[in-house]
């Protein structure tokens, strides 16, 4: 809040004058005054950044008194505020459910079940200061990328953690003048018809994703529409138009960069598990072109800051609150059945964690189920890069293979496949198939969505099965006794997976926790959802 006044009051005398110029001098003089104002506003909040990573251990105890000045429980009276020790051992830690009659059966009342906690949003201040220093870092790092008009996102959320204050208002771009902020087409129609792009922004990788594949399946009816113009918003554009289509009829290698020549940098927010997104774009699409997360997001909160945007695979500074984070180690699992958690300040460099975030309005202690690596810190505050998500394991006869495991074989077989890139996949249990499957041996049943390559044969199959053999001891010798089968590969037709996205956000029976964006599971785990993808099945 002192940083918005301090902004207000800097500005104030230099909003008089804006109002005395014509309105295309305002505009540009707004614009220049709003660069001013963010290397001032980002130096003072750098400043306080580094007093709060300083002394982490005392940042996260304002963070937890802070928790407190709401709610009060039978366990901790108005008043009395429990030290850190204190508060781990009054409230114990609170995992999601998940129902065994959701996870065979599919009923819409046990998939509602696999739930958090509904969390409050990250408090302003927190969004405000990440928001401000990954907008100072993109200025810094792409030069020229904040000129008017020079960015356009595609999707209808956003990946900057909150929007700018008012003096700062002329750097963004939200939509069109005069257009539905709720119609995504309006959206991309405004930025095929804006040559001079700098910047891309999209929700996440995978929204971006199926922007682009929703472009690919209906460019020309875009093109029409870019000829046309749009009443009240865009004129007609048919010179831009057939630049559009000569450029959109050479396929999708690259396109990114054709349509928009003077591009910098794709914005996304990284929500966990958005590699494969990102291979897929920067295979195809935006080929070439840099990556740029500001935050790193997981509950629908802001966890981790990212201090490195040149950086292709980035660390994010998890911050001392709010939101109150601790970690969970994640090779204790296995050994304790209720680890201790631990504070940002007692983490280790190259550890695995799983975070756990305390819900200010319930004070509810609740693991995330996203594990993370410390790979360096920042003063006191571990640097942390996303792992994988518990939960999203493959496990027939004990192997227990993670996401990461999974996607990182699937990808080396991708990679042995003749012309094929690897849009998208889901992988489940055979025994959530039934009578399409013909095994008899437990296996995976894997679905792809893929470019270059229209049919599956055996030698594909195995290449994957190789993969899996080689990423994971346990299921080779599995395989390799006959307790496992071979897993079996489906390919998914063309917008297959942006339909399946599509019945998650819209079906709040299926959608894990209330967040920003809505998880997409790699491993399904209800019958609804693989019977939904089997149905589009093409191979």
């Amino acid at each position: 809040m002192e940083m918005l006044l301090l902004l207000l009051l800097l500005l104030l005398p230099l909003t008089l004058l804006w109002w005395q110029k014509s309105p295309r001098m305002r505009k540009a003089w707004g614009h220049r005054v709003a660069l001013r104002a963010l290397g001032w506003a980002a130096a003072w909040t750098k400043w306080r950044l580094e007093e709060s990573t300083r002394c982490v251990h005392q940042s996260q105890k304002q963070t937890l008194q802070r928790c407190f000045q709401g709610p009060r429980t039978a366990t901790c009276p108005r008043g009395e505020i429990p030290d850190l020790d204190s508060f781990r051992n009054q409230f114990p830690l609170v995992r999601p459910c998940l129902d065994s009659h959701s996870k065979a059966g599919g009923s819409d009342e046990g998939l509602a079940k696999l739930q958090h906690p509904p969390f409050n949003p990250t408090p302003w201040e927190t969004s405000l200061q990440a928001t401000l220093l990954s907008f100072n870092s993109l200025k810094e790092t792409y030069p020229g990328a904040l000129v008017p008009g020079g960015t356009a996102r595609l999707t209808l959320t956003s990946p900057w953690p909150c929007s700018l204050p008012w003096p700062l208002r002329p750097l963004a771009w939200a939509c069109p003048p005069g257009a539905g902020a709720g119609d995504p087409r309006t959206l991309l129609l405004a930025a095929l018809g804006t040559r001079d792009l700098q910047v891309l922004e999209a929700g996440t990788a995978t929204e971006l994703l199926d922007v682009f594949c929703c472009l690919g399946a209906d460019w020309e009816g875009l093109v029409e529409a870019v000829a046309a113009g749009q009443p009240g918003f865009s004129p007609l554009a048919p010179d831009r138009a057939a630049e559009l289509k000569t450029e959109l009829e050479q396929g999708p290698q690259g396109l990114a960069r054709r349509l928009w020549p003077q591009l910098q940098v794709v914005v996304t927010t990284d929500a966990g598990g958005q590699d494969v997104a990102k291979a897929a774009l920067g295979a195809t699409w935006c080929q070439g072109l840099p990556f740029f997360s500001p935050a790193y997001v997981a509950a629908g909160g802001m966890i981790g800051l990212n201090l490195s945007p040149k950086q292709q695979k980035p660390g994010y500074l998890l911050l001392p609150g709010p939101p109150f984070v601790e970690l969970l180690p994640a090779w204790e699992r296995s050994q304790e059945e209720a680890p201790c958690t631990l504070l940002l300040g007692e983490a280790l460099q190259g550890k695995e964690y799983e975070l756990v975030l305390t819900d200010g309005s319930h004070l509810t202690r609740c693991p995330l189920g996203d594990v993370v690596q410390v790979i360096d810190f920042y003063n006191q505050c571990p640097i942390v890069r996303f792992v994988r998500r518990l939960g999203q394991s493959l496990n027939v006869r004990g192997e227990d293979i993670s996401e990461d495991v999974f996607s990182g074989a699937l990808l080396c077989a991708v990679g042995l496949w003749p012309g094929a890139k690897l849009l998208d996949y889901c992988c489940a249990e055979n025994s959530l198939v039934g009578s399409f499957s013909d095994a008899s041996a437990p296996h995976y049943e894997v679905f792809v969505e893929l470019r270059g390559l229209r049919g599956l044969s055996e030698d594909h199959r195995h290449k994957l099965d190789h993969c899996l053999q080689e990423a994971s001891p346990t299921y080779k010798s599995l395989r390799f006794r006959g307790s496992i089968g071979p897993a079996q590969v489906h390919l998914v037709g063309q917008g297959g997976f942006c339909e399946l996205r599509n019945l998650l956000s819209s079906s709040p029976s299926f959608i894990p926790f209330s967040s920003f964006p809505p998880e997409m599971p790699r491993i399904l785990k209800h019958r609804d959802l693989v019977q939904f993808l089997l149905r589009r099945v093409v191979s």
